[in-house]
């Protein structure tokens, strides 16, 4: 009996650590990451199992090929691949993209700069005048229920921006969708 008592105690502490885990890693980001604005693009509000939502592509969703310095020489298609994207800070405050690596970057970012990392879907041409899409992991924003129709409606109207916290290994995490320089919904960090 006080075998099975301990192994489940052992279960439940091993799955309270992995949750930890997973809480403080994106805390840290939301926490320590560099803040960037990006300007959004909604596509549309719901999730059944987890409420409003809006659906999100950025300026930096469709990248061009071109910017992607260490592409390889034959317009071939992509793999699949992992990118890091440049972004440097423009002059109304949001950042765009201004060069991509499918590898590390071979210098780091100067001031006003940070690296995002993406991933490109397999089988899209990797020619030099053409796009790819990269994700980035932060594509959905949830709201508050009864609120996502009404924001997807707003940013059609009148741009709208996201804050989005970047980690030193270009992992990204929403902070707050941005209304001009209002904070509409923030992430808590826990």
């Amino acid at each position: 009996m006080s075998r099975l008592v301990a192994a489940a105690l052992v279960v439940a502490l091993l799955q309270i650590g992995f949750l930890s885990w997973v809480i403080t890693g994106r805390a840290a980001i939301l926490r320590n990451g560099a803040e960037v604005l990006l300007r959004i693009e909604p596509v549309d509000p719901r999730d059944l199992l987890r409420g409003d939502y809006v659906q999100l592509a950025y300026g930096i969703s469709n990248l061009p090929v071109r910017l992607i310095a260490d592409r390889p020489p034959e317009a071939g298609l992509s793999d699949g691949e992992t990118i890091k994207v440049r972004l440097a800070k423009t002059a109304d405050g949001t950042w765009d993209a201004v060069a991509a690596y499918l590898g590390e970057p071979p210098a780091e970012p100067e001031p006003e700069q940070v690296d995002i990392a993406g991933r490109i879907p397999p089988g899209w041409a990797l020619s030099p005048e053409s796009t790819v899409p990269v994700a980035y992991g932060i594509e959905r924003f949830y709201l508050p229920e009864g609120e996502g129709l009404a924001i997807e409606i707003d940013t059609r109207m009148r741009p709208f921006t996201m804050a989005v916290a970047v980690a030193e290994d270009g992992t990204a995490q929403i902070k707050a969708l941005m209304d001009g320089e209002d904070r509409l919904y923030e992430e808590p960090l826990y």
